[in-house]
């Protein structure tokens, strides 16, 4: 297997494991607290912030209120509700909001719940325990999954010599019995497993709707796979009726966003939809759909295009550097770039910030960071001077603050340009000016 196909297969086997739909995520609900006793920034995020005293951690609310002293060695991050936080032997268990351990800080691995199902490793095996803390099945696999619709993925020993995998309830029964190399969890009603060295689907009776003949396969993504022929070493477009929708044609299947498939072949990038039919032509590089538009690049130039495939910003841009494919609207404005210099355009294409500056960052909070003659200030959407240009950098807003440095001290403002963090040097003439 050459380099190239074998970063698609591992490409395929795990990151199109997990869901790539178009669907957004759950948004944390972030706040900042400037807290004067310890001259420091504070983020809560849902409501919690950890804590920390003679390198031990704990939480507390924004109201102050400690939930879970600093007792322990680490913490991860609150999600749903839940959190995985480690003692000083490094064990791991779980707590929940209220601060209570749901389950006990004495093993050595564990996942947060998945359809109220926590997986915990103990020594070489793996259980599960309940979001009430309950253990619902013993420790008894050498490798389990998270719960997906419903199932999970163990191994069962066969022998010393082979072990497959199948399929789980919260019953702990074998709904679908080990009888594969290797399995994935459940997407869209359908699961990939391996057999005899060749990758296909099965479906939720463990009926095989496509045939495990394949050198690589996808996951379910709204409805359609990709399966890499194993001759060709290229891929094909399959729907949930195993129906094959395109050639096998393609080196290399991307992402996917706003339900548009980007994938490569050979040397060009394309769009391919639910149906299988290329959109909007080929390119160079693209950085997928994200709120209707896509950056795009041809002959080294760079533009951008809309859902219906109209041509928003024509492809002439130069947009160097590692930021390329990030020059993409934010704040309905899309940062651009030509000859070394930087302005804006807006979702009709038009150009409302001239390319008069020397570099610039995303518009974020209404402001937009941008250089001229070596120094950083402040503009406005509509291209106005909110801040002189005093700063040696300056970083675009993220939570309403942004970094800003001035005769090599860092420091930090907010959107009205008050300094909000390291302030006992910062300068008082330096004044954001709004225009009425």
């Amino acid at each position: 297997m050459n380099n190239a196909l074998r970063t698609i297969y591992f490409t395929l086997l795990f990151s199109l494991a997990l869901p790539l739909s178009s669907v957004a995520q759950e948004q944390e609900k972030i706040s900042i607290v400037d807290d004067e006793e310890c001259g420091c920034e504070l983020v809560f995020i849902d409501g919690i912030q950890t804590i920390e005293r003679d390198g031990l951690f704990g939480f507390k609310l924004e109201d102050g209120t400690v939930i879970v002293e600093p007792v322990y060695r680490h913490v991860g991050q609150f999600k749903g509700g839940f959190c995985i936080v480690y003692n000083d032997r490094m064990r791991c268990g779980i707590i929940n909001r209220a601060g209570r351990e749901v389950v006990a800080s004495e093993y050595d691995e564990m996942t947060l719940p998945s359809e109220g199902m926590i997986r915990v490793r103990k020594g070489d095996l793996w259980g599960y325990f309940d979001t009430t803390g309950k253990q619902i099945i013993d420790f008894q696999y050498r490798a389990a999954s998270d719960f997906c619709e419903g199932l999970a993925v163990v191994n069962s020993d066969i022998d010393s010599t082979e072990v497959l995998y199948g399929f789980i309830n919260k019953e702990n029964e074998f709904v679908i019995p080990a009888r594969f190399q290797y399995a994935m969890t459940f997407s869209e009603g359908f699961a990939v497993v391996k057999s005899y060295d060749r990758f296909g689907m099965i479906d939720r009776k463990g009926k095989e709707v496509i045939p495990c003949k394949y050198m690589a396969l996808s996951s379910m993504m709204d409805g359609r796979c990709f399966a890499f022929d194993a001759e060709s070493e290229l891929a094909a477009m399959f729907d949930k009726k195993a129906k094959r929708l395109t050639d096998f044609k393609y080196n290399e299947i991307q992402y996917y966003s706003e339900g548009l498939y980007v994938v490569r072949a050979g040397n060009h990038i394309t769009f391919l939809d639910q149906k299988g039919h290329e959109q909007f032509g080929m390119y160079e590089e693209v950085s997928g759909f994200f709120d209707g538009y896509s950056m795009v690049k041809r002959d080294g130039k760079f533009g951008i295009i809309n859902r219906k495939g109209k041509t928003i910003l024509p492809i002439e841009y130069d947009n160097s550097g590692w930021r390329a494919m990030e020059y993409i609207f934010s704040e309905n404005l899309a940062m651009v770039e030509k000859n070394g210099h930087y302005g804006f355009v807006n979702k009709r294409g038009e150009v409302v910030i001239p390319l008069i500056y020397e570099s610039a960052q995303h518009c974020t909070e209404g402001l937009i960071p941008v250089q001229k003659d070596g120094m950083w200030g402040f503009i406005d959407k509509e291209g106005n001077t909110v801040c002189p240009f005093l700063f040696t950098a300056a970083s675009y807003f993220t939570w309403g603050r942004a970094e800003v440095v001035f005769n090599n001290v860092t420091y930090k403002i907010n959107p009205q340009g008050q300094c909000v963090k390291n302030c006992k040097t910062y300068p008082d003439f330096i004044k954001f000016n709004f225009k009425k």
